[in-house]
């Protein structure tokens, strides 16, 4: 039954990967079998887009920037957690976290009627402080994870020689945990990167890339250029994923191996 169950997974998971791939070489404007012939002008077209690279570049900044926000509060808020203690410390923690309990769409509705209250403009920045928040949780999740494993006796023995507690964080702290602040930034900044709700909420004039690919749907003739974009799309989240895990990993490994030495 292991051995069934396994095997439908991987049939429901990889075979719609395989069919995005197919029909984005497809020749043809209908998803159908048989095959209209091979060709690859889908992603030459796609390429040529003016609209469409436009709204890459937005999502890439979009997702660069709130990543960036999103693993330094991420890193502040797991040092905070893991090595001091102070009132509320459960509190705060369940509210960090909240983002991944509350639905998307709540958390759309809540952040625009926010941003209308205040009177600040949906443009990008909106979308970018919207996925920060969707972000911060992985980040800091992530790092706690590390910092729980990282041998704490290093920073009191930076300490006892004569080192304060910020420059033991900037050459001890640090440096043994940016593996995994990288594999952070790169999960959070695949998470901004493909996210669509929010960005749907919040979005100005200028759309981020899910948001483009939804509007492009209502046209036939360029909806293969959707399906070759989001192969492209597809296989670099999946690269971005694999990376982050193995820098996860070699993070975690390299103290072990440190300390054994």
């Amino acid at each position: 039954m292991l051995i069934l169950y396994y095997l439908v997974l991987l049939v429901l998971l990889y075979i719609p990967i395989a069919l995005l791939f197919l029909f984005s070489i497809n020749n043809g404007l209908t998803f159908s079998f048989p095959l209209q012939g091979l060709t690859l002008h889908w992603y030459q077209d796609m390429l040529q887009n003016a609209a469409l690279t436009n709204a890459l570049v937005n999502s890439a900044l979009v997702a660069l920037l709130s990543s960036l926000a999103a693993t330094t509060l991420g890193t502040s808020a797991a040092i905070a957690l893991t090595r001091f203690k102070f009132k509320g410390k459960a509190i705060f923690l369940s509210v960090a976290l909240m983002p991944l309990l509350v639905p998307l769409l709540i958390m759309g509705v809540a952040l625009l009627l926010l941003f209308a209250a205040l009177d600040v403009q949906r443009s990008l920045w909106s979308v970018g402080v919207a996925h920060t928040v969707v972000s911060l949780p992985y980040t800091l999740l992530i790092l706690m994870a590390r910092l729980v494993g990282f041998d704490s006796h290093l920073e009191e023995a930076a300490q006892d020689l004569g080192a304060g507690y910020l420059y033991t964080l900037r050459r001890v702290v640090l440096p043994m945990i940016s593996p995994a602040m990288l594999a952070a930034m790169l999960i959070a900044f695949t998470v901004s990167f493909d996210e669509f709700v929010l960005a749907s909420f919040l979005i100005g004039h200028e759309p981020t890339l899910p948001v483009f690919l939804y509007g492009q749907l209502r046209f036939a003739n360029r909806f293969p250029q959707v399906v070759a974009l989001a192969v492209l799309v597809m296989v670099a989240s999946i690269g971005l994923v694999l990376l982050a895990e193995r820098l996860r990993i070699a993070g975690t490994r390299a103290p072990v191996e440190k300390q054994t030495t």
